[in-house]
């Protein structure tokens, strides 16, 4: 008898391990879409994303760079004043999104074009997304509008 229950006992467990392994992986390919990693514009040119790979990019839009096109189409490129990605959206711009202020975009690359499906802008004049500055702090450029004289 005393065999018979370590034995039931070790099979139980076994399941028990097999079943957690299987819905931790079920779960972690569920997520897989819903996972969107932040990346600069460097970082997009030296480590360019795979095919079909969602993410959000995020920088300053570049002075001279914002054109409208037929209906809600718009080109504008994303820098962090170290590298520069064009970005195309068709769709409502928030109404804070203006040159040279931060944005942070979600899409997709196509070929050189970001194309995204998902535009945000800073929501006052002093903030700018917390990957954005990191990443212009990793570049030597961040200025912090704190300290920056009153025009």
């Amino acid at each position: 008898m005393k065999g018979l229950k370590k034995q039931r006992r070790i099979q139980i467990i076994a399941l028990a391990a097999v079943a957690l392994i299987g819905a931790t992986g079920l779960v972690g390919y569920a997520m897989q879409d819903g996972i969107n990693f932040f990346r600069s514009p460097t970082q997009v040119m030296e480590e360019p994303p795979r095919e079909g790979e969602t993410f959000r990019i995020g920088g300053l839009v570049e002075e001279g760079s914002l054109k409208r096109g037929a209906g809600t189409e718009v080109a504008f490129a994303v820098t962090d004043t170290n590298a520069t990605v064009p970005v195309r959206y068709t769709g409502i711009l928030p109404d804070l999104f203006a040159e040279g202020q931060g944005v942070v975009a979600l899409g997709k690359m196509e070929g050189e074009t970001f194309v995204a499906t998902e535009v945000l802008a800073k929501h006052d004049e002093t903030y700018m997304p917390k990957e954005v500055v990191d990443a212009l702090k990793e570049q030597g450029v961040y200025v912090d509008p704190a300290e920056q004289p009153e025009s």
